[in-house]
């Protein structure tokens, strides 16, 4: 009897462990949920150029470029400052969806996160024109340029940052080419100048 008992708790464990082992090699051989979903981003990866427009004007003055600091919260610049007068419009660089439209520290600040990409864009001193979970196109105005605030020293500018996920990236490599370069030089005629 006792050597029955003792057999049946052997098979209940055996049978345990056969459904335990069953389970996790359904698991290990089945597709995951996240499969079609984009791979993560690798750290250092190339920016995607997404930007149609500057945030401010045509080719503003780059004041104060981008310089990542060393460690989490070293001393570095997290993105560029861009010359502005104050009360100018500013402008999504690509579409996306508004995350946030209010203060930080006594600043207006928009941030859009910008559709298909993992990327998410900061402007300031904004005062906001939209709302939290509106939906811009790139050029949409998102604000226009507080007169008080500017942390450039000259002149009125404005602070345009980029994230992936938790790490700042060069704003400027969201732009291409074509947006970086001056136009191309073009040949005006000259008046009273008799043709050859």
């Amino acid at each position: 009897m006792r050597e029955r008992s003792r057999m049946r708790r052997v098979m209940r464990y055996v049978a345990l462990w056969a459904v335990v082992l069953c389970g996790a090699v359904t698991a290990a051989l089945s597709v995951p949920a996240w499969a079609d979903d984009p791979p993560p981003q690798v750290p250092g990866a190339p920016v995607p150029a997404v930007g149609r427009v500057w945030p401010v004007g045509v080719r503003p003055t780059v004041v104060r470029g981008w310089k990542p600091p060393a460690t989490v919260y070293g001393a570095g610049h997290r993105g560029v400052d861009l010359a502005t007068p104050a009360g100018a419009p500013v402008r999504a660089v690509a579409p996306g969806r508004v995350s946030f439209a209010g203060r930080v520290a006594g600043r207006g600040v928009v941030s859009v996160e910008l559709t298909g990409t993992d990327l998410r864009t900061t402007y300031e001193p904004v005062s906001p024109s939209v709302s939290e979970g509106a939906e811009v196109e790139a050029g949409g105005v998102v604000g226009v340029v507080e007169p008080t605030g500017s942390h450039c020293a000259r002149t009125a500018c404005v602070h345009w940052g980029a994230l992936r996920g938790g790490t700042y990236v060069d704003p400027l490599s969201l732009l291409p080419p074509w947006l970086l370069r001056r136009g191309p030089s073009r040949l005006l005629p000259v008046l009273g100048v008799p043709l050859p």
